[in-house]
């Protein structure tokens, strides 16, 4: 299993923007394509970006996309999430995975990831 934590999370004000951060302290994320998910109250999981291994690769679900930027530092072994512009609709506990999609892709769908993290929340007041 590949392990993971996420951190960032908060309480912020519509329109304003958090960074969140996927770490692995086990294995290295160099090798592994990175997804983010969330999960609102009352709500199902939704993927909402990921990144490939090299991280030339990057994709977003509509609800996200043009407001959160996905990254990452190989040299810190960290995953990124931007968020940018929230909206009390992004309330949710956001979650990052390691995958093992061929190094030039990655898959938003959240059932493509084995082992997620214990989350970050993230709430957004207007």
């Amino acid at each position: 299993q590949l392990h993971v934590v996420e951190s960032g999370g908060g309480v912020v004000h519509s329109g304003d923007s958090l960074r969140l951060s996927c770490a692995a302290s086990e294995f290295s994320l160099d090798f592994h394509s990175v997804g983010w998910s969330r999960q609102a109250p009352g709500k199902g999981r939704e993927g909402i970006s990921c990144i490939s291994s090299s991280g030339g690769a990057t994709n977003y679900a509509d609800s996200v996309k043009g407001r959160f930027t996905i990254s990452r530092d190989n040299a810190k072994n960290l995953v990124y999430l931007q968020m940018n512009g929230l909206k009390p609709e992004d309330t949710a506990i956001y979650y990052c995975a390691a995958g093992s999609a061929p190094q030039s892709m990655c898959v938003v769908d959240h059932r493509f990831y084995d082992t997620w993290g214990q989350g970050t929340q993230v709430t957004v007041s207007s």
